[in-house]
């Protein structure tokens, strides 16, 4: 590991530490804690990608075959909120799979398979009309719920821990998150520490359409530019976007069309390959204040 990604590991850390120190100092400041469940959801949808053929640097979701499937989705944290910072843990989880049975052999191919656990602090610097501008550190742990079979006929599982360091808008009139940042990743997929560095940018998008009815966007577009070592099926770089159009049915019920759509480019690859998903969701979300 290179001073460079020691260094920036080591920010990240520490600093929400100190500023944690500095909350220490105004203890009567009003604060509070929120748990919310952003979405809990069942999805039927049907996938579809592009450049498949020919091609084994991809890995993960990316590999699927075009099949029409149920997906299961929870996204949720817990708030922290003074006057001077905001403390996010995450949680996001999905899995979607298809299997078949063509001439005896039963196939099994995933659209949708991440466990994404983070810890996000953001620094109120500048307060807006609505919402408020900061700088911010995250750190996040990525993962799956099962294996994929890699270019050595072996199974593995993706880890990821990755930090992240850069400037939010958080709570906007319609944007609840835009940020850039400097993003710093440990791969352990492959049992060897596999260090990279990036930069990211990212948003997440709400606009009401009326009483029962809103546009829902969020996605990121991820380039790397360092790498402590070469595999095929790094990232060169890595986008997604997913939007949705909410109509309540009944209190926090909700009924949505959506597309989602990404794509990504490797290391080993010739070309880009690209994952579009369309289809409908049945979804959930509430929340309440712990205090």
């Amino acid at each position: 590991m290179s001073k460079f990604h020691i260094a920036l590991l080591s920010g990240i850390l520490l600093f929400p530490v100190l500023s944690f120190a500095q909350e220490a100092d105004s203890l009567e400041e009003a604060s509070s804690l929120t748990a919310n469940l952003k979405r809990i959801a069942l999805q039927y949808n049907q996938n579809s990608v592009t450049n498949k053929k020919d091609d084994a640097n991809y890995p993960g979701t990316y590999s699927s075959d075009e099949h029409s499937v149920f997906t299961g989705l929870f996204d949720g944290n817990l708030e922290y909120n003074t006057e001077s910072m905001v403390w996010l843990n995450s949680l996001f989880m999905e899995y979607g799979r298809s299997e078949t049975n063509e001439n005896g052999k039963k196939t099994k191919s995933e659209t949708a398979d991440k466990i994404l656990l983070t810890t996000d602090y953001t620094h109120k610097i500048w307060k807006l009309e609505e919402g408020i501008i900061g700088p911010f550190v995250s750190l996040g742990y990525q993962t799956e719920f099962t294996t994929f079979e890699g270019e050595d006929g072996k199974d593995y599982r993706t880890k990821i821990l990755r930090g992240k360091t850069g400037l939010k808008l958080y709570e906007g009139k319609y944007f609840k998150q835009l940020y850039a940042a400097a993003v710093e990743e440990a791969d352990f997929t492959y049992g060897d520490t596999n260090m990279k560095t990036a930069g990211e940018i990212g948003y997440e998008f709400e606009y009401p359409i009326r009483e029962d009815m809103k546009f829902v966007s969020n996605g990121f577009y991820r380039k790397f530019f360092i790498y402590d070592k070469y595999r095929n099926t790094d990232f060169k770089y890595e986008a997604e976007t997913n939007n949705r159009l909410d109509v309540t049915i009944v209190g926090n019920l909700s009924f949505a069309p959506f597309v989602n759509y990404k794509i990504a480019k490797t290391r080993g690859a010739k070309k880009s390959r690209s994952d579009t998903t369309v289809g409908l969701s049945l979804g959930y979300e509430t929340g309440f204040k712990i205090w």
